[in-house]
């Protein structure tokens, strides 16, 4: 089985808080170069300033951009191919979320949350996959999310991004079998990140404890799959079980179960 390696050049989207920060913060125990790309630059100067400190050897190279701009993913990618040559190890992380009654959604909002989690993951994974390809060695890993293997109301559209992102991980993964490239997906639960905070909360209510992880905990464990070269990832036991029961679980059954989150949701929103 191919594995990614981890030491190398690595970029890692997303890397400003929440599970990008985590990643990056391990990654920088074992990357030669270290490209940390989100849009607020204070947040990414002050993170640089800590992996060097911690380790003197690593190189790190921040990049400011808003991958919700069509443009940027594919200045980001020549930009850093011109300063570094390419990348070894790319981390699509950067992703936005909506939790809304889709009549009730923001057009600009969920416009926003496709760019960035379908089309700038696909636009920088097209680009540096050939010269992974040429070199026979290089390792995708993609944030998804446990939406990226079931549904639910509210989460119509932000939930679709992530099917996509659930396909395309394994279907390209399949494609790059004995390339020496290999392609690994995060489909985590509930972290304690600000997702929520940004996507909007219809429900009022808090996440359960219980299923809810910390973003250090998720990238431990995501790195450590990733590492061994694993195709899906699913961060915590109590999670595995959740998702495994869903995908076991007949659709008909599903929608009549999840039909009642659905009437709540509209409730509270009249």
């Amino acid at each position: 089985m191919a594995r990614p390696p981890l030491d190398g050049t690595i970029l890692v989207t997303g890397a400003s808080s929440g599970i990008g920060r985590a990643l990056a913060r391990l990654l920088a125990q074992r990357a030669e170069t270290l490209v940390l790309v989100a849009r607020r630059r204070d947040r990414l100067q002050a993170l640089a300033e800590e992996l060097r400190a911690a380790r003197p050897a690593l190189k790190v190279s921040v990049k400011c951009c808003d991958l919700a701009d069509p443009a940027a993913a594919t200045q980001l990618a020549e930009e850093v191919e011109s300063e570094l040559g390419t990348v070894d190890v790319l981390v699509n992380n950067a992703g936005l979320g909506d939790f809304e009654l889709f009549e009730h959604a923001r057009f600009e909002k969920l416009e926003r949350m496709i760019q960035v989690n379908v089309l700038a993951l696909t636009r920088l994974t097209h680009h540096f996959l050939p010269r992974m390809l040429l070199r026979a060695r290089g390792g995708i890993l993609n944030v998804s999310s446990g939406l990226g293997l079931t549904f639910l109301p509210g989460l119509a559209a932000y939930g679709a991004t992530k099917h996509y992102v659930t396909a395309f991980s394994e279907s390209l993964r399949l494609e790059l079998h004995g390339t020496g490239v290999v392609v690994s997906q995060l489909c985590p639960g509930p972290i304690a990140t600000e997702f929520l905070e940004l996507s909007g909360n219809p429900t009022g209510r808090a996440v359960p404890s219980a299923l809810e992880l910390s973003a250090e905990r998720c990238a431990e464990l995501a790195l450590k799959g990733f590492a061994r070269g694993r195709a899906l990832i699913v961060p915590g036991f109590l999670m595995k079980l959740v998702l495994g029961l869903g995908r076991l679980t007949p659709r008909f059954m599903l929608r009549i179960f999840y039909r009642w989150i659905g009437g709540y949701l509209r409730r509270r929103r009249q």
